[in-house]
């Protein structure tokens, strides 16, 4: 019995669903029937837009044959509304274009976009519906609230960047090297006075002698290699370039005793000079240097080496007369090392004397200030001075940094090479800040440099390509990294790149807790928030707080 009342209510319901909408007028009446639905139920914006998906369900005997619907989705927000394109349905019987909708019922769907202005944080899409019956035009009682909006989550986004400075080259140390040599006569390890006395070794006495008079050189090592030349069996060039190794020594002692070497002295050896030969064969203007050459690279064995050079009877000649003599000797080398200008003295120099320093100096000198009037001096003085395009790009730099547009597009401006990696990293930058993001994002692309591959993630955050954004930036330290995690939704991971105790740091925090549920934590957080005027005044109308607010 109890069956077949329950079977005879659901007949009588459809009958009235049925007959409910005999006519379109009674479409608007009988509104409570429809289902409306929301993809997503709580807008985001994303590249400056918000996108929508609503449905619209109707249920069997709803919708009239003859009826026309306009649906006009409207996003209300403080101090506005903005209306998307309506969206008509109509009936089975109704000769127009419009999407159709039978009288057995069904689902239609529609998705809008429109474009964020502010306000719209706070915010709520509805669908404002009416039918037409004819000429007549009636409107549904209420409009449809389909979805709160809206997130703004993404616009918290770091947008100034990481400037690139160009690498000085200052060396704090800087080598040099002066050499001299004495030779022997063939098979002799004896020094031979006129040898001593050369101008050669006086010079190189006098360079000993300035290095001790200079409080900022030093001589760092010295070097002995004696030498045999490779004629002659190798047992005795092995020996006859240790005996010069000695007379050397005792040389080099002679020639130093004024001037005394501080550094280790190191005595080595060579044997047999294939090295030496064949540099001095290739310098040459001997008629066959090339056969010579030749046998040096066919062969290895010096012993082999030397048979098929003395086979050459006439080259042997000439090689025993102007290349053989010059191998027989020992070579003096002095390793300098002088000590540049220290920070302090750079510091100084670059504000009471300027125009003694070179260029790596500037350069140099210029990231050990942090007056911004005098990193500007510096940068100003080794462009104008050297022409130097590393020097104004790191002004471009400084002023991007400090926040000055205007003069950051000037100083780029005076760069003549427009295709280095930091020229395009700085002027990404500058396009960024002019709000051209299709450029800056090809500036970022054409630099081989880290922190444009971490700029560039500010483009993909403000295009809304968010897990581009991760790839780029995980794990760098940069400053948007725990905000690209937040916005795909990796929220321990977004903890724990977010470790600073600043106001926006905290309201990152306060928006993951939110997510989680905390609303403890999220109270801390936004304690520290509120330090902020701007960012309190946001968090109060901020949907990643509504729950919190509850």
């Amino acid at each position: 019995m109890k069956k077949n009342f329950t079977k005879l209510l659901s007949i009588i319901a459809l009958g009235f669903a049925i007959v409910s909408c005999s006519n379109p007028s009674k479409m608007a009446k009988e509104a409570i029937l429809i289902g409306i639905d929301s993809n997503p139920k709580v807008l985001e914006v994303v590249a400056d837009e918000i996108t929508a998906t609503y449905s619209i369900t109707f249920p069997e005997g709803y919708f009239h044959p003859k009826a026309i619907l306009e649906v006009v989705p409207v996003l209300v927000y403080e101090g506005g509304e903005q209306a998307a394109p309506t969206f008509k349905l109509q009936g089975e019987k109704v000769a127009d274009n419009f999407t159709v909708m039978p009288a057995a019922g069904g689902k239609a769907s529609n998705t809008v976009k429109f474009a964020y202005v502010p306000g719209m944080e706070k915010s709520r899409l509805e669908l404002r519906i009416s039918v037409w019956n004819n000429l007549k035009k009636l409107e549904y009682p209420a409009p449809f609230k389909v979805a709160d909006g809206a997130n703004i989550t993404y616009k918290l986004v770091h947008k100034t960047g990481l400037t690139a400075l160009a690498t000085d080259n200052y060396k704090k140390i800087v080598s040099e090297k002066k050499e001299t040599q004495i030779l022997y006569n063939i098979n002799s390890s004896d020094v031979r006075t006129k040898e001593l006395t050369k101008q050669e070794v006086k010079d190189f006495e006098k360079f000993l002698a300035s290095v001790k008079a200079d409080g900022k050189r030093e001589v760092s090592k010295a070097q002995i290699v004696a030498y045999a030349s490779p004629d002659g069996p190798e047992a005795l060039n092995s020996k006859l370039s240790d005996e010069r190794s000695q007379s050397a020594k005792n040389a080099f002692d002679q020639i130093t005793k004024n001037n005394p070497v501080t550094g280790p002295v190191d005595v080595t050896t060579v044997a047999e000079d294939w090295q030496g030969f064949q540099e001095l064969v290739a310098g040459s203007t001997i008629q066959d240097k090339e056969l010579i050459l030749r046998v040096l690279s066919m062969y290895s064995d010096p012993m082999v080496r030397e048979r098929e050079i003395k086979n050459m009877s006439k080259v042997f000649k000439t090689l025993s007369d102007k290349i053989l003599p010059e191998l027989r000797r020992a070579r003096f080398i002095a390793n300098v090392d002088y000590t540049n200008f220290s920070e302090a003295e750079l510091v100084e120099l670059s504000k009471t004397n300027i125009e003694i320093m070179d260029l790596e100096a500037l350069l140099y000198a210029a990231t050990l200030v942090t007056d911004l009037d005098l990193k500007v001096k510096i940068y100003t003085k080794a462009g104008e001075k050297f022409k130097c395009n590393r020097a104004y790009n790191n002004l471009t730099a400084t002023y991007l940094d400090n926040g000055k547009t205007e003069d950051a597009k000037a100083a780029l401006a005076k760069v003549t090479n427009k295709t280095t990696s930091f020229y395009y990293n700085n002027a990404g930058l500058i396009a960024l800040l002019d709000k051209d993001y299709k450029l800056a994002g090809e500036m970022f692309a054409k630099s081989d440099l880290k922190v444009s591959k971490q700029n560039s993630a500010i483009i993909d955050i403000l295009n809304g390509r968010y897990n581009d954004a991760v790839a780029k930036i995980a794990g760098t330290g940069d400053p948007n990294e725990g905000l690209a995690y937040i916005l795909t939704n990796q929220l321990d991971k977004a903890l724990a790149a977010i470790t600073h105790d600043c106001s926006h740091a905290a309201y990152m925090r306060a928006i993951i807790y939110a997510r989680k549920g905390n609303f403890i934590e999220v109270a801390k957080q936004l304690t520290k928030v509120y330090e902020s005027d701007a960012l309190k005044a946001r968090s109060e109308k901020d949907i990643e707080f509504a729950k919190f607010r509850e």
